[in-house]
């Protein structure tokens, strides 16, 4: 028998209301955001009432991402669904080591907290974006990188997809040499260049946040976006390189599917992680848990 996986939404899915009918029609769920009130106020108001604008702020993107993410999976432990190894995209990792037992959802949610803060005024420091690359190659799309000084390629996300960060005025033009060489750039809707040098500031803070946490290892196997494989070592060390280094997505699910994984749950708000995985291989069964019409298929599709 197969393995199932928990893969943890990231930054950019988030949208108003996001988990507000898991609140209201699962217990364990209003715990999880009872619990981050208690740490972070207002985090539930934001998550269920909070325009589009207020929620990207990166500042209250990440903890109520985090929280919604923590309490769909919280949600579908209650009914006796547990991965078998976990893993999360940028943002949704720290969600994914919190649900593994690496430290406590209010741990989690503290330092979640200080790093959405960071990673904001890294990102009002200069002018910079990101851009999705669609149709070309993770080889030709490093190479378009190569022409420019501050344009980096971030997140290798699946075939044909890879997301780059970058200074806002050569970003322009390197959507249009993407475009020159037959692929198509979309401007992301998000607020720094993530993943790139234009966080060292926030890596250097986060690195002492992490020194003041309480962090131990997995109770779970929890993949890393910055090595494509299992947390081992100084989780600290790998939570600050991630900020800065590319998101690997599509080789730490090649790498869970090398394990045994053949179930992915999704879980969190949007689907867009169900979409790599998809393309990453048809061989797995892809579920995304973001609504209570979705827990309940799930539920009844693996328990």
């Amino acid at each position: 028998m197969g393995k199932t996986a928990f893969i943890f939404a990231g930054q950019g899915a988030q949208k108003p209301g996001m988990g507000k009918d898991l609140f209201d029609s699962f217990p364990a769920a209003k715990e999880i955001f009872d619990r981050a009130d208690k740490v972070r106020e207002k985090t539930s108001w934001q998550c269920f009432e909070a325009d589009e604008a207020e929620l990207k702020e990166t500042k209250n993107t990440q903890p109520c991402i985090y929280t919604v993410d923590y309490a769909v999976a919280e949600a579908l432990r209650a009914e006796g669904i547990k991965p078998d190894v976990v893993a999360g995209y940028s943002l949704g990792e720290l969600a994914a080591l919190a649900f593994a037992g690496a430290f406590t959802f209010e741990e989690g949610l503290r330092i979640v907290s200080e790093r959405g803060a960071l990673m904001q005024t890294a990102s009002e420091a200069c002018e910079t974006g990101m851009s999705a690359v669609l149709k070309l190659s993770d080889e030709k799309v490093e190479e378009i990188c190569g022409r420019y000084n501050e344009v980096y390629p971030v997140n290798f996300n699946c075939d044909g997809q890879v997301s780059v960060a970058g200074a806002k005025d050569e970003l322009t033009d390197f959507n249009q040499a993407v475009k020159a060489e037959g692929g198509l750039p979309r401007v992301l809707q998000v607020s720094g260049a993530f993943h790139s040098p234009f966080m060292n500031s926030a890596a250097e803070g986060f690195a002492g946040v992490l020194e003041k946490a309480e962090i131990g290892e997995t109770e779970i196997p929890a993949y890393s976006n910055y090595t494509a494989g299992v947390y081992k070592g100084d989780y600290r060390d790998m939570l600050v390189k991630q900020i800065i280094n590319p998101v690997r997505w599509k080789n730490e699910i090649l790498a869970m599917i090398e394990a045994g994984v053949d179930t992915f749950v999704e879980v969190g708000p949007g689907t867009a992680l169900a979409k790599m995985v998809t393309r990453i291989s048809k061989d797995v069964t892809m579920i995304s848990v973001n609504s209570v019409e979705s827990f309940k298929e799930a539920v009844e599709r693996i328990g």
